[in-house]
């Protein structure tokens, strides 16, 4: 039976660009329990910072007490956790609008589930002890190119305090139980749960806290949403919208098909996948395995008897525990950022032993 993934390979990065480098994980990958560390996606928009992790250090200044300059030893000397989550770029499935939005021009898999360890930002923030004044953090990274002729921008985010303060928000110097990767952030990155990959900033040099709302080209002028039916124009890219992928289509028994999948959200968790065959017209409840992790992905499927046709599109759709469902349709917006719309897997019964 053919399948949509059935010429992606499970064992190399799908390449988007090559310079910058980003790539994409392999659909079949996202079945594993967590993503191997050559198959995470990677997302960058200039080139890769070269940082000798002797010479390194991370600044915290701004509004605080007592500016910090922490050598990466000393900061692993702080207390660590680890987190498993769906890390997930904002553009992904972005060439499946239309008309293509302008930008790094995704498939669906610029995302992949990864362990992070490191220590809560809030730990560091509490030696620098912050102004009672401060409303945001902002984050600088090491990495920096050109953004328009003559117009040159490094790479800087800021969260609102308390979204920086929590303390499943990290300051990671491990993925997948190693250190990180140079693609990946090394020797330091940020880690946001629950958001878009733009806001983890990678390769991180400096915190900055401010009494003031930070504005700058990644912030203000990039990953915001803009002409999109039903949001605010300039409301920022935050939050993952709730979304499935329908990955495989296995046979398991005379005239039957399991139909397997993943889905996720950023905020509360995912209560209920269905699938269709028929356009959408019927919406038929999968099975949802137990969640490993409250940032990780719900794996699901669904036993399906052959009808007899044979070819067939599957798509699903997810629900989370907030009420946020999956649109029919892809949502248009000129960043093309959060598309959820639907994933559609072609099966083609021939050859298939129907009962």
């Amino acid at each position: 039976m053919d399948k949509e993934h059935s010429s992606a390979s499970l064992h190399e990065l799908v390449t988007v660009s090559g310079r910058p480098y980003n790539a994409e994980t392999p659909l079949p990958a996202l079945l594993k329990e967590k993503t191997p560390t050559e198959l995470v996606f990677v997302r960058n928009h200039f080139e890769v910072p070269e940082l000798e992790v002797s010479e390194w250090a991370l600044r915290v200044t701004g509004a605080v007490r007592e500016p910090q300059s922490i050598p990466h030893l000393d900061l692993r000397t702080l207390p660590s956790k680890t987190l498993r989550l769906t890390l997930e770029c904002a553009g992904n499935g972005r060439r499946s609008m239309d008309p293509v939005p302008a930008g790094t021009p995704w498939g669906y898999g610029a995302v992949s589930i990864v362990e992070f360890t490191g220590t809560p930002v809030l730990n560091v923030l509490e030696l620098a002890g912050i102004s009672d004044k401060a409303v945001e953090a902002v984050f600088y990274g090491a990495d920096q190119g050109e953004v328009a002729p003559g117009r040159t921008e490094s790479y800087v985010r800021s969260l609102p305090l308390e979204v920086a303060l929590d303390p499943d928000t990290i300051l990671a110097w491990e993925m997948n139980g190693k250190p990180l990767t140079p693609n990946h952030g090394f020797p330091l990155r940020l880690v946001v749960p629950g958001w878009y990959g733009m806001a983890s900033v990678k390769w991180l040099e400096q915190i900055v806290v401010s009494e003031d709302k930070f504005g700058g080209f990644f912030q203000d002028e990039h990953y915001v949403y803009s002409e999109e039916d039903g949001t605010p124009e300039g409301e920022p890219v935050r939050h993952i919208r709730v979304r499935s992928l329908i990955l495989d289509a296995i046979q398991v028994e005379e005239g039957k098909l399991r139909i397997v999948g993943i889905a996720w959200t950023g905020e509360g968790t995912v209560s209920t996948v269905e699938v269709s065959w028929d356009g959408g017209t019927e919406w038929h409840r999968a099975e949802l395995d137990r969640s490993s992790s409250h940032f990780g992905l719900q794996r699901w499927r669904f036993l399906w008897a052959a009808e007899g046709g044979a070819e067939y599109e599957f798509v699903s759709r997810a629900t989370d525990s907030l009420g946020n469902v999956q649109p029919i349709t892809d949502r248009w917006n000129r960043g093309g950022y959060g598309n959820n719309g639907l994933h559609a897997l072609q099966v083609t019964t021939s050859g298939f032993d129907g009962g």
